[in-house]
């Protein structure tokens, strides 16, 4: 079977809606080739492969959800190449020809070949990315669209991947932090499942031969044993179940989403880390935004989103209220509650020296590093704390089953 591809082999024609079709069929030798096209519908399609001597036996749509997941770093990686390439000299849609090729992605392939067309039908930069809300944000629409008006493109695409692989970096680290936990506790669930559902009762049976009365902390495992092994289908319906409501009643209520941000800033440790982590965020968007000429009310329209916390997005559309009302930043902040006095005295000298985004980059920089110390302190302060959880739970439960057994021995 050989394989053909037919998407490079026309330009779509200005105007016209076209989308990218998977085929397969056979060519005049009757020999099976397949590939993929883009028309404006199926019949056009078939029609073209026609043409080109193929009869054709399947046409499929292709979805941009096929292939590989998009992530947000392929989208910062993508935006580093486009901003080198520009700065080189290199021509916009051939950028996107090297994008394209280059990605060993192919939902990134696709998506770029989607923008790519979009622009060459005649559509500016930030409007072909607009059309996919999913993968450039407004935020970053807005950014190319200021760098398009001003005419500084590859200096505006520069600053946004210089963002995107910061804010990357700082979701990384957060990440980092909790994972180790995270997996932890999940390993000692299921390691205490296991011996509740199996190895306890086992000893049990052991047990019942002794005729001896059993020690209180094996009676205790046993007892929770039993429970276990009775309903261990409403156990893990209710954990399982209560998980997956709450995860979808938190995507469907803002009130608990509010509640639970706020409740995680509250959280030691952790919360602190959250805490500076999303003013790093806040502070670095709000800088890139004004150092690209975007007008700062505007600017905070997507800046609270970005800080990815809602406490901030509430504060953050307060403050914007504020500055549109003729309120300096600096007081507005202030009187937000949520920022630290260091954040807004740097503000406060940036808004007089006409250096507003020097000093937030200051400050965005800053409080990265601390996030860094932060995540470094927390995973060596976490490893004692681990080792003592897995000790007492696991140890506990194997101590209580063999305790019996110590009392037989010393009996013999």
């Amino acid at each position: 079977m050989a394989t053909a591809t037919a998407t490079a082999a026309r330009r779509p024609r200005p105007g016209v809606k076209e989308t990218l079709y998977n085929w397969e069929g056979k060519d005049k030798t009757g020999r099976i080739i397949k590939g993929e096209m883009r028309a404006a519908s199926e019949s056009v399609a078939k029609n073209s492969l026609r043409r080109q001597g193929v009869i054709a036996t399947k046409i499929k749509k292709q979805s941009m959800s096929r292939g590989h997941k998009v992530t947000d770093k392929d989208i910062a990686i993508f935006t580093r190449q486009l901003a080198t390439m520009m700065k080189a000299g290199v021509p916009m849609l051939q950028a996107f020809d090297i994008g394209i090729k280059g990605s060993g992605n192919p939902g990134v392939s696709r998506l770029l070949n989607e923008v790519r067309n979009e622009v060459e039908a005649g559509s500016s930069l930030a409007a072909a990315f607009g059309k996919f809300p999913l993968h450039f944000d407004k935020l970053f629409c807005n950014l190319v669209n200021a760098g398009e008006q001003a005419g500084i493109l590859d200096n505006l695409l520069d600053r946004l991947a210089t963002y995107k692989e910061k804010i990357l970096a700082i979701k990384s680290k957060i990440k980092s932090a909790l994972f180790y936990p995270t997996a932890i506790v999940l390993v000692a669930t299921i390691v205490v499942a296991v011996i509740m559902l199996f190895v306890v009762p086992a000893f049990k049976k052991v047990f019942a031969d002794f005729g001896a009365e059993l020690p209180g902390p094996t009676l205790v495992v046993m007892g929770i044993s039993d429970f276990f092994v009775d309903y261990w289908y409403l156990i893990f319906g209710i954990l399982f179940g209560g998980i997956f409501g709450t995860l979808a009643f938190y995507k469907r209520s803002q009130a608990l989403q509010i509640s639970v941000d706020r409740a995680i800033l509250k959280l030691p440790v952790i919360g602190d880390i959250i805490r500076k982590a999303t003013v790093a965020r806040w502070t670095r968007t709000l800088s890139t935004m004004f150092a690209a000429g975007v007008p700062l009310t505007e600017a905070l329209d997507s800046v609270g989103g970005a800080a990815g916390n809602h406490v901030y997005l509430i504060a953050t559309r307060h403050i914007q209220n504020s500055v549109g009302a003729g309120t300096s930043l600096t007081n507005a902040m202030q009187d937000s509650h949520v920022f630290p006095s260091m954040v807004v005295q740097m503000v406060s000298i940036g808004e007089e020296s006409g250096q507003l985004d020097t000093m937030l980059s200051k400050v965005a920089d800053f409080y990265e590093q601390e996030v860094d110390d932060a995540v470094a302190a927390l995973s060596s302060l976490l490893e004692p704390i681990i080792m003592v959880f897995l000790g007492v739970v696991i140890g506990g439960l194997v101590v209580a089953m063999y305790l019996p057994i110590f009392k037989l021995a010393a009996v013999v």
